[in-house]
């Protein structure tokens, strides 16, 4: 038998952490976080990292276990990945995939090959400089040649993916896309539950700019202020995330306050979209519409073990 696997995931302020620690408490669960922000320590308030009073002694893995000078990609969550779910299993308890990050959440699910094939990094590197001298327009224009349906999926500001997808194309003279979908195709080595939870665009974007206001007022300029003293800029990875490079740009002078906040609250708002035109995309979800359930969680976490109690007795039968 396949082992159990339960992702809970949606976009970002729609109640995840949460729910979350329910389900964990409900099944002797342990939650494996797959976000991009929360992996880095100093970082709480911009990636609304869950707290130790949140967690309710609910073990995670994957927060705080990284500085923000290090890198972190797909790659790595993979493998960090893989290592504490070996463990979960090893104790008995069900793990529980909790998080935003779609790509992630997929590269673990199906057991994607992230192959390196040019091993000293040139290419990466010329693409690195390119990007450097003349923006990430002219880096998304070079993959829409190679590879347009990649170039539709990728943002033009995420550089890294772009530069991944280019690097991908000349190392194999394979798109990238093409590529993700045979990956796609796998079947997972686990008994997965797919859960995706979502509510009203209206009430999702309030509370967007609600958990944005509430940033600001726990100190997000002071976090930023502190990581700046400690050396960390724009350039890494743990710099970009949202939150983050729109409170660096005020603090450098580079727009004004009231700015910052509208940027940073429409760039929250269409990183949701992406979010939900990702998951829209991927197999076997299930869909947990709020409004379908009141607005009322605990009925939401009374589905989800309905249904992963169903399953899982058909599974023993």
């Amino acid at each position: 038998m396949k082992p159990p696997l339960i992702i809970l995931t949606g976009p970002t302020a729609v109640g995840k952490t949460s729910l979350s620690i329910r389900l964990a408490q409900a099944l002797n669960g342990e939650i494996i976080s797959a976000d991009s922000m929360q992996v880095y320590r100093y970082m709480d308030i911009g990636s609304a990292k869950i707290t130790k009073q949140e967690m309710e002694g609910v073990p995670h893995h994957l927060i705080d276990v990284l500085d923000p000078h290090e890198e972190f990609n797909v790659t790595i969550f993979q493998a960090m990945a893989r290592q504490a779910l070996a463990g979960i299993y090893e104790r008995g308890h069900i793990p529980i995939v909790t998080g935003g990050t779609g790509f992630y959440i997929q590269a673990l699910l199906y057991a994607i090959d992230f192959k390196e094939n040019d091993s000293n990094g040139t290419i990466r590197r010329e693409l690195e400089q390119l990007g450097e001298e003349y923006g990430n327009e002219y880096l998304h224009q070079i993959l829409y040649q190679m590879d347009p349906e990649a170039a539709q999926q990728i943002h033009v500001n995420n550089r890294k993916r772009v530069i991944r997808a280019i690097e991908y194309y000349r190392l194999t003279g394979q798109p990238i896309s093409e590529h993700n979908r045979q990956e796609r195709e796998k079947t997972s080595p686990y008994h997965f539950y797919y859960f995706v939870l979502n509510c009203n665009r209206e009430l999702l974007y309030r509370r967007i700019d609600q958990r944005v206001d509430e940033m600001i007022a726990s100190g997000l300029v002071t976090e930023v202020e502190r990581l700046k003293n400690m050396g960390c800029h724009r350039g890494m990875v743990s710099m970009q995330g949202l939150g983050y490079k729109e409170i660096l740009d005020y603090l450098e002078h580079r727009c004004t306050w009231e700015e910052a906040v509208r940027v940073l609250k429409r760039d929250t708002r269409h990183f949701a979209k992406r979010q939900l035109t990702w998951f829209r995309r991927e197999r076997d979800v299930r869909w947990l519409e709020l409004e379908q359930f009141n607005q009322d969680q605990q009925q939401v976490l009374a589905y989800i073990l309905r249904e992963f109690a169903r399953e899982e007795q058909k599974g023993e039968g």
